[in-house]
C-alpha cells in the first residue's frame, strides 16, 4: 500500500525580459504601461476612450521525489498590445494611469490566485483540477473586478472614485 506524496506548490518567478519586437509585455512591477503599448486601430464608434487588454495564465508541470509531489508553476501576467487601443482625447497620463490600474487589477488577482493554490490541500490525484478549478474563479474575479473599476469610475471620467479605487489597489497589493 502506497501512501500519498506529501505535496510541495512552488511558484517560480517570470524573470524574462522585456522583447520591445513582442506583441505580448509580461507584467513586471517597474515597468508601467506606455501608450506605445497600445497599438490596435480603436473601433469607429468606442464605447471608451481606451480598452487594455491585459490577463494571465499559469504554466507548469509536476515532478514526484521520493516521497513529495512537486508542483511548479509560473504566473504570466500580461497586456496584449494588439488588441489594446487608445482614442486621442484621453491620451495623457491620466488615461493612461487609469488603463494601468487594470493591469494592476489583473496583477492583484493573479497573486491571489498563487496564494489560494499554495494554501489549497491539495491531493496527489486531484491536484491539476484543483488548481485549474481556482484558476477560472481568480479569471472570473479578474473580470468582475474589471468591470465593476470602469463602472464604478465611469472609465476614468470620476476623479474621485479612481483615486480611492487606485488606493484600494495599492493597499491590497501591499498586503499581499
Amino acid at each position: 500500500m502506497s501512501t500519498q506524496p506529501v505535496i510541495k506548490v512552488v511558484f517560480v518567478p517570470d524573470t524574462r525580459p522585456e522583447n520591445s519586437q513582442s506583441d505580448t509585455l509580461f507584467y513586471h512591477s517597474d515597468r508601467k504601461l506606455q501608450w506605445s503599448d497600445f497599438q490596435a486601430a480603436p473601433p469607429s464608434r468606442p464605447k471608451s476612450g481606451a480598452v487594455s487588454y491585459s490577463s494571465f495564465a499559469y504554466e507548469g508541470g509536476s515532478i514526484r521525489k521520493k516521497d513529495t509531489l512537486y508542483i511548479n508553476l509560473t504566473l504570466q501576467v500580461f497586456h496584449i498590445k494588439s488588441a489594446s487601443w487608445v482614442t486621442p482625447p484621453v491620451q495623457d497620463d491620466y488615461g493612461l494611469a487609469h488603463e494601468q490600474l487594470h493591469f494592476d487589477i489583473t496583477w492583484l488577482v493573479a497573486l491571489r490566485f498563487r496564494k489560494k493554490v499554495t494554501q489549497m490541500e491539495l491531493t496527489a490525484d486531484d491536484y491539476d483540477s484543483m488548481i485549474q478549478y481556482e484558476y477560472i474563479e481568480s479569471f472570473r474575479e479578474m473580470n468582475r473586478l474589471q468591470e465593476a473599476y470602469d463602472r464604478e469610475t465611469n472609465h476614468g471620467i470620476n476623479h474621485f472614485v479612481q483615486y480611492q479605487w487606485q488606493q484600494a489597489i495599492a493597499d491590497s497589493l501591499r498586503a499581499l
